[in-house]
């Protein structure tokens, strides 16, 4: 099989500011990823979730199908003009699994939803990275762990990875994404969730 390009979920605020820093910080991640060779993967609605999918775009590594939007509703049409493929996944917020369990997670900012996320990426063993300078969830949970579970005993340093620039975040994916292989293989029994 040829060698797959890994994806990355870009996760973070959904109502920003056209231009503002999370924007810059959004674009500029979507960008460094498409030139390092991943795929950007997020909700695909508005917000950090459109700046990343069009600083994707913007990239001269970019081909069709580098962009792919988990849209909560049933309706396809709602992803953002920068989602090649648009998967209507009629979950509404429990859509939010589906996109923490890409090979990778980054987030900007967010709220409740963006922390969920987070959440169920550290459930589901990803490697995660967040922006410390972006405030909302993401600066709150950059170089933390979100539990008390050893998630990998190999890994002395496993947390969520604090960043400040995409350079920053495509050197950890670069270094870190081929260790982070576990898959979640659901709940059994009572231990922890």
């Amino acid at each position: 099989m040829a060698d797959r390009r890994k994806i990355v979920s870009v996760i973070g605020d959904a109502n920003i500011e056209e231009g503002g820093e999370k924007y810059r910080l959004a674009f500029q991640l979507g960008k460094a990823l498409v030139d390092a060779g991943y795929r950007v993967q997020s909700g695909g609605m508005k917000g950090v979730m459109r700046a990343a999918m069009a600083g994707a775009r913007s990239s001269k590594r970019y081909k069709e199908g580098d962009t792919i939007a988990l849209i909560p509703s049933f309706d396809a049409e709602t992803a953002n003009e920068f989602a090649d493929i648009a998967i209507p996944t009629g979950l509404d917020l429990m859509r939010n699994a589906m996109v923490a369990n890409a090979y990778a997670v980054v987030g900007i900012g967010g709220g409740a939803g963006t922390m969920s996320e987070y959440c169920f990426a550290w459930t589901m063993k990803r490697l995660i990275i967040a922006f410390k300078n972006s405030g909302g969830w993401s600066e709150k949970v950059a170089d933390t762990c979100i539990d008390e579970r050893t998630r990998y005993p190999h890994i002395p340093d496993d947390r969520v990875y604090g960043v400040t620039t995409a350079e920053e975040a495509v050197r950890i994916l670069d270094e870190k994404i081929d260790i982070y292989t576990q898959r979640h293989q659901g709940i059994i029994g009572g231990g922890k969730s």
